[in-house]
């Protein structure tokens, strides 16, 4: 309301610029969205939830690893143990290939039962955001949980106007599991247009520490990570860019790096590389083109040598496991004002990328990773209709946000017949902000996943038990799988106050619920004879049993995210929750990567007297019970991180920062959902930078 005691007129949904500034303790205030539309939108006028990370809020957690950044993301968890080999994403309830992940722009399509999901150094990293909810309308298969979606550090993330180089280093040490590391970054605009960006980063580590006291051993990490980026702008409206992402860790741990044995113990060298091109057109003049185009390769190799026999072959055996992705992406905007009430931004192009497996223990084929590819192609469109007063009666703005995509793909392998299909992805969103302070929206959209080259072609041995006359478990491919489906139904509301306290502090509210329908869900299923109750294990064979991968005819999952904030001068504070809940409509069964109801709070006091930030963030879960299996049940628990940052100001000491934290400064024993070890435990942290420029 105004001062008047009159309705205030409604803010208009204006086009965001696409950037974001960070407020002085790391949190960033009207956050803007570029991964949930291809088109910059504050990410709280968006139809659906969106959570935008800034580089300072990396820097102030001290983050090494993906799951350090994203842990208080509602909905989203991170399973498979604290190794960070181990690590793989959750959205809603899905994982694997049913997450989007991306460093910008170029696809990571690596897949691993044990071996992780994606690799990257957080301290190559300006932004991360999270688009939770299908995305198959924009970016095809996958986008059944979400998009993750990696940007990496400019030239401008480091200087100031008018400066041509910076220098940036930093170094420090957890204790949790051992941990010294070290970045230099250095950044240069040699002459106008160019720009210039190399970061290298070492980390070394060792046992962990685990909450239950005991320690996590063969975990002896040995990084280097680093990014290379040239990009230059010429003709006032042309940009060309050409980046390097790499990311090497030499370690010593499981074959199954989310396992807790000491046996099975393997030499393992993992590969990450990234290479990519772009190209972009942007005129503000120019109303019909405003292009974008990305050509990537990506090249992950993970090789394991044998340094014992406690596995399923011999010491000595080298496993490979090899996953390239070509691809490349052309996206362009236009815009059109129809009236003085109704304008539109058309977002339209075509996708198409090529993934390939090679696999190898010894002289052979490796179990369970066949040779096989894949191709993708895609088409999709998208209007972002903003109309103001519509009708000339409803009060407010409306953004409508339809979408369609078309795939087809085919997957190919020597082990079995080929699997192709077609989908269709449609989707719509709205939003209705009837005044300056409140939003509501709604959403449906279907999306799709198509199944792995793991999931189709899957040959060899899953596991042996050595009783009796030895029972071995095969792994069974399954070309007919069909791809998962999905509808999703959301709806939720907003609203956002500023002044409210004093002048310019800030309070932002946002919550969703969601119900989704899944058709033909890819589930992982063992039939496994019981020895001595089934069958008898001393008759070779009579207790060997199967593994493959089908289709679960029905499923459904519905949940709960709720995000607020306030933010001021002196005070931060944010808070979170995230419910998730799924079963099979068939059998009753639990179905996803379901996890407890958690509940995050997030909070700063800004003390710019001592050029200080000291903070408090808290992660809490329920008693989580909705298993099939009793014992994938797990104790409710609460984890507190303190952390404090120092930029001092005096101009002696101006470019330096100090960071200090403790991560689960309770020493909490906690483990989460579907890992089968505790997490790790208290954690001193300490971070000191320096940064010139001129």
């Amino acid at each position: 309301m105004s001062q008047s005691g009159q309705a205030a007129d409604p803010a208009p949904i204006q086009p965001a610029q696409d950037s974001s500034e960070d407020a002085p303790n790391g949190r960033t205030l009207g956050k803007i969205s570029v991964t949930a539309t291809r088109n910059p939108i504050e990410a709280f006028e968006y139809p659906g939830m969106v959570t935008v990370i800034g580089r300072e809020e990396i820097k102030s957690r001290q983050a090494s690893t993906p799951d350090d950044v994203l842990r208080f993301v509602p909905n989203v968890e991170f399973i498979g143990g604290p190794r960070r080999t181990g690590e793989v994403p959750s959205i809603r309830g899905f994982s694997g290939p049913d997450v989007i992940v991306t460093f910008d722009g170029a696809r990571q399509n690596f897949g691993s039962a044990h071996d992780g999901r994606f690799f990257i150094d957080p301290s190559l990293l300006k932004e991360v955001e999270v688009l939770r909810g299908p995305a198959s309308s924009l970016y095809g298969s996958g986008g059944t949980g979400g998009v993750i979606e990696f940007r990496t550090i400019d030239a401008a993330d480091v200087l100031g106007p008018e400066e041509t180089i910076g220098l940036e280093l930093s170094g420090g040490y957890q204790s949790v599991n051992d941990e010294p590391f070290g970045t230099a970054t250095v950044v240069s605009t040699p002459f106008e247009g160019l720009d210039l960006v190399g970061s290298l980063t070492k980390r070394t580590s060792g046992t962990i520490q685990l909450g239950d006291g005991t320690e996590l051993e063969n975990n002896d990490d040995d990084i280097i990570a680093g990014l290379a980026k040239a990009g230059y702008a010429f003709a006032d409206v042309h940009r060309i860019e050409g980046s390097f992402i790499t990311f090497n860790n030499d370690t010593e741990e499981p074959n199954n790096g989310q396992g807790a044995g000491d046996s099975n113990l393997v030499d393992k060298e993992i590969r990450s590389n990234t290479f990519r091109a772009a190209y972009s057109y942007k005129n503000p003049s120019d109303s019909l083109l405003d292009l974008d185009v990305v050509t990537y390769y990506t090249d992950f190799q993970v090789d394991e040598r044998r340094l014992d026999d406690q596995g399923a072959g011999p010491a000595g055996e080298l496993l490979k496991r090899d996953v390239a992705t070509f691809g490349t992406r052309i996206d362009n905007r236009s815009r059109f004002l129809f009236s003085d009430d109704i304008s539109t931004t058309f977002t339209y192009g075509g996708e198409f990328y090529r993934d390939v497996q090679d696999g190898a223990a010894g002289d052979g084929d490796r179990d369970g990773v066949p040779d096989a590819d894949s191709n993708f192609y895609g088409l999709f469109s998208q209007a972002e209709v903003i109309v103001s007063e519509p009708f000339g009666v409803v009060p407010g703005d409306v953004l409508i946000i339809p979408g369609l995509r078309f795939d087809s793909y085919e997957s190919s392998s020597d082990v079995a017949d080929g699997n192709d299909d077609q989908k269709l992805s449609p989707r719509i969103g709205l939003s209705y902000l009837p005044n300056d302070n409140l939003m509501l929206f709604a959403s449906y959209a279907e999306a799709f996943r198509a199944p792995s080259f793991d999931e189709l072609f899957l040959t060899g041995v899953h596991f042996e038990i050595p009783i009796g006359a030895g029972v071995i478990n095969n792994f069974v491919p399954n070309p007919d799988l069909k791809p998962q489906t999905t509808q999703t139904v959301e709806f939720g509301g907003g609203l956002t106050f500023q002044d409210i306290a004093q002048r310019n502090d800030i309070f932002q509210f946002k919550a969703s619920h969601f119900r989704i329908w899944g058709h033909d869900f890819i589930d992982f299923s063992v039939d496994q004879p019981r020895p001595f109750v089934d069958c008898n294990p001393n008759i070779p064979g009579n207790c060997d049993g199967t593994s493959n991968l089908v289709n679960v005819p029905d499923a459904k999952l519905w949940g709960t995210e709720v995000e607020a904030s306030y933010e001021s001068d002196r005070l931060l504070i944010g808070l979170g929750f995230s419910a998730i809940n799924g079963k099979n409509e068939d059998t009753g069964e639990k179905l996803g990567v379901l996890t407890p109801n958690q509940y995050t709070v997030n909070t700063a006091l800004k003390l710019p007297e001592i050029d200080s930030v000291i903070g408090w963030n808290m992660l809490a879960a329920a008693r989580f019970e909705n298993v099939n299996d009793p014992d994938e049940e797990r104790s409710a628990y609460s984890v507190h991180d303190f952390y404090f940052s120092w930029q001092p100001s005096a101009e002696l000491l101006r470019g330096f920062r100090v960071d200090l934290g403790i991560d689960n400064a309770f020493d909490e024993n906690y483990e989460r959902v579907f890992t089968g070890v505790s997490e790790a435990g208290r954690n001193f942290k300490a971070m000191v930078g320096y940064s010139i420029s001129w």
